[in-house]
């Protein structure tokens, strides 16, 4: 080979080096908050398949325990660092965070995204004056799953709707603590959407509201007191150990290893106790409503994970594609293939709930839509309230105030503290923020 040649060819070598570089460099990066659910590991799982047929996009994860993730986003949103492309957020923060401008509306979606077809309940809920601000990766209400076999066993019938009386019955007979079988599982954790969420729909249909018409903090009514008293002796009595260190996570992991008779909690849930490759009682598990006590108000949340892109993001137009991706028809098939139809994300879309695919691998999902599209925040309490939100109040201070009132109530679960002092000192921190924040007359 001659030497001039040899050098031509070496020039080209570090040429296609050099192109090759260039393009690594310019592939946009996409950092994206992610909560550490199972479907959201799942999610990071199939995001390859998005990668090679965008091969200009470079996707970055941080994924985190929720009420970490609620900090990170929410100091990354006020402070504009723009450390996140993409964030998780919930029903509670896309309409605040759009009406302040902080995220970026989801408009001129393609026509193959067939908005129309995402659940009505979903849109609303991420909206604000009629504007879409995040996509919803999945929705959900809450509801009561059970223990066939337990009950059988026990001569117990659970009533498709079942009220608050009778879980304390249930949880009494088949809590059986010497073979590590406890009768409810409840979340303890401390968090506004952890230990909060569940407490104030209990709270709810126990005729009790955060906020009277006028902002006036209700914690220390009775009907606060009755609604938090039962939780604390029910769990104490018939809980496992720890409890006010369990929240949807590991309540998951209770029931899905055969430790709880009973749950209340997220009907996401149903899709992963249902599957026998994630659960050991999948072929045992029964479902109800979530229970109710004196009105039915408020007795069962509405919540989304979705996905929104910050402001403050220099990778807009990629994120939104990854969004539009995440949260598509074609992402839904891909999770039904990789793990079967039962385990898809629930409560996004009508077309899900119209396979037979999924109504044979769900048997939970007409109930579930149902769940979704009859909890209704504008009403969320038996009286008169100022705000909208069932499990959580719509207000930005909610986040601050909640999570001290889920702490006490923590503290009142781990006999750290009565629960009138902790309901007392909850009512005191709701009555501050929003006295400081202007709202009360």
């Amino acid at each position: 080979m001659k030497p001039a040649f040899r050098t031509a060819l070496r020039m080209l070598g570090a040429g296609a080096i050099a192109a090759a570089g260039a393009s690594a460099v310019h592939a946009q990066s996409v950092t994206i908050a992610m909560l550490n659910n199972p479907d959201m590991i799942e999610l990071k799982k199939l995001s390859p398949a998005f990668e090679k047929a965008n091969p200009g996009i470079k996707l970055n994860w941080v994924i985190l325990e929720e009420n970490v993730l609620r900090q990170r986003a929410t100091t990354d949103i006020t402070t504009n660092s723009g450390q996140f492309d993409v964030m998780m957020i919930g029903t509670y923060e896309a309409p605040q965070w759009g009406k302040r401008g902080w995220i970026v509306p989801m408009t001129n979606l393609p026509a193959s995204y067939d908005l129309d077809d995402v659940v009505k309940t979903a849109r609303d809920g991420l909206s604000y004056n009629g504007t879409l601000y995040a996509l919803p990766f999945y929705v959900e209400s809450s509801m009561t799953y059970y223990r066939k076999d337990l009950f059988a066993a026990k001569g117990l019938t659970m009533p498709e709707q079942p009220t608050y009386d009778q879980i304390r019955e249930f949880a009494d007979k088949l809590t059986d603590k010497a073979s590590g079988t406890y009768g409810i599982c409840l979340r303890g954790k401390a968090g506004w959407g952890e230990n909060m969420a569940y407490v104030t729909t209990l709270a709810n249909t126990f005729g009790g509201r955060w906020f009277d018409e006028k902002w006036h903090a209700q914690l220390t009514t009775p009907e606060w007191k009755k609604a938090v008293n039962f939780y604390v002796d029910m769990l104490k009595k018939d809980g496992p150990p720890g409890a006010s260190s369990n929240g949807f996570n590991e309540n998951l992991t209770l029931m899905s290893s055969g430790k709880c008779a009973m749950w209340i909690d997220a009907t996401v849930a149903a899709g992963i106790l249902y599957n026998k490759q994630q659960s050991q009682v999948a072929d045992k598990i029964g479902f109800a409503a979530a229970p109710i006590e004196v009105t039915p108000n408020g007795s069962h949340w509405l919540w989304s994970w979705a996905l929104a892109v910050p402001k403050s993001s220099k990778s807009q137009d990629a994120a939104k594609k990854f969004i539009e991706w995440a949260t598509s028809k074609e992402y839904i098939e891909m999770v039904a293939k990789d793990e079967g139809w039962g385990s898809v994300p629930s409560g996004t879309r009508t077309s899900t709930y119209q396979r037979p695919e999924y109504k044979a691998a769900a048997p939970f999902s007409d109930f579930v839509l149902k769940a979704i599209t009859t909890a209704d925040p504008n009403h969320p309490t038996a009286k008169p309230v100022p705000y909208t939100g069932i499990q959580f109040v719509g207000i930005p201070e909610f986040q601050s105030f909640g999570t001290v009132v889920g702490q006490n109530i923590a503290g009142a679960l781990a006999g750290q503290m009565s629960v009138d002092q902790a309901l007392a000192a909850g009512n005191a921190a709701a009555d501050r923020a929003v006295i400081q924040a202007g709202y009360q007359k």
